[in-house]
């Protein structure tokens, strides 16, 4: 078996080639050749915590994969010294059901997180889109960070955080990393941050919306992939509204998606206006963007496909690379 630390994990899955493993992953979900079941969610009351099981096998043309994500959420493990979320990826071979590679799961989340935006905004941002704001600055911000950078070339970016400490740490570190510019700004308000921006991340764990419908202007790209339960709301009802919606997995969206479940709820509209699914996009199913005005919104509750696919991807590049630790199992 191989083993994978979070180090070897980046090594082994930039971002341009998870970008391209993600449209592969909502492509055959879309085309009915994958199963991801709704992920199992296991409360652990006395940490105040919770650990998510979320399988998943995925067909393409050329390749199988079957894996095992485990991930928790303990919210009194910063105060430990420990990282809030806690996961792993356990890879099976697809043919024999052996386990093939046990990868850290945190640093493969957040590259996949940032690549299903990083997909999105490929095939939903306007072209000459050079502005990027990103709300969160945590780990996943500085995936999509990366992965809006990754999709379009970037000029500006915009960083807005509630905490301030936190938001000029993250300019300093992200500043100049890869294709991102170095340009990158510490907004003081939402406002500040969205007004100018040609394609807004929401990445941040908010329960009431992170900026203001009148912000965001026409022609803008919006991906959220904070909220993933439904009392959970990173996007204005209005935004929503006023946009072509676009979902990782319609099942999953109407079951966890709060940016679309709360909207639902209050009568703003139904089910239909879910666009389609970034997958059907992908197929030539569905359409993208049709005008340089159009807002389109991308929202992702994070689906087990992803892992599989990004797993698979990174075992590979991991095996030319020489990268892990190979252990008798």
């Amino acid at each position: 078996m191989l083993i994978l630390t979070p180090a070897d994990v980046r090594k082994a899955l930039p971002m341009s080639e998870a970008i391209e493993a993600m449209k592969q992953a909502y492509a055959s979900l879309s085309d009915r050749k994958a199963d991801a079941p709704m992920r199992t969610r296991l409360p652990i009351p006395a940490h105040d915590a919770l650990s998510l099981i979320m399988p998943a096998y995925v067909q393409n043309q050329t390749s199988e994969a079957l894996a095992v994500k485990v991930v928790s959420l303990f919210p009194q493990n910063p105060s430990r010294g420990l990282a809030y979320i806690q996961a792993a990826v356990l890879v099976l071979e697809a043919d024999t059901g052996r386990a093939l590679a046990l990868l850290e799961g945190s640093s493969l989340t957040a590259i996949r997180t940032g690549a299903a935006s990083g997909a999105a905004i490929d095939l939903l941002a306007r072209k000459d889109s050079a502005v990027v704001a990103i709300f969160g600055a945590g780990v996943q911000g500085r995936t999509q960070l990366e992965a809006a950078c990754a999709a379009r070339t970037i000029r500006t970016a915009y960083i807005f955080d509630s905490n301030p400490g936190k938001a000029k740490a993250f300019a300093k570190e992200m500043a100049g990393f890869h294709s991102i510019p170095n340009d990158v700004r510490v907004a003081e308000t939402a406002r500040e941050a969205c007004e100018n921006a040609d394609i807004i991340c929401a990445a941040t764990t908010s329960k009431t919306p992170v900026f203001e419908d009148k912000d965001v202007k026409p022609g803008t790209h919006v991906s959220a992939v904070g909220s993933y339960t439904p009392d959970m709301q990173e996007i204005p009802a209005e935004t929503v509204l006023r946009a072509k919606v676009v979902v990782d997995a319609r099942t999953a969206s109407l079951e966890e998606a709060g940016d679309i479940i709360q909207p639902l709820r209050a009568g703003l509209f139904d089910e239909s206006h879910i666009h389609a699914e970034l997958g059907e996009i992908i197929l030539g199913r569905k359409t993208g963007r049709q005008s340089d005005n159009e807002i389109t919104f991308f929202k992702s509750v994070g689906i087990a496909v992803q892992d599989a696919v990004a797993a698979q991807v990174a075992i590979e590049n991991a095996r030319k690379m020489k990268l892990g630790q190979e252990v008798e199992f």
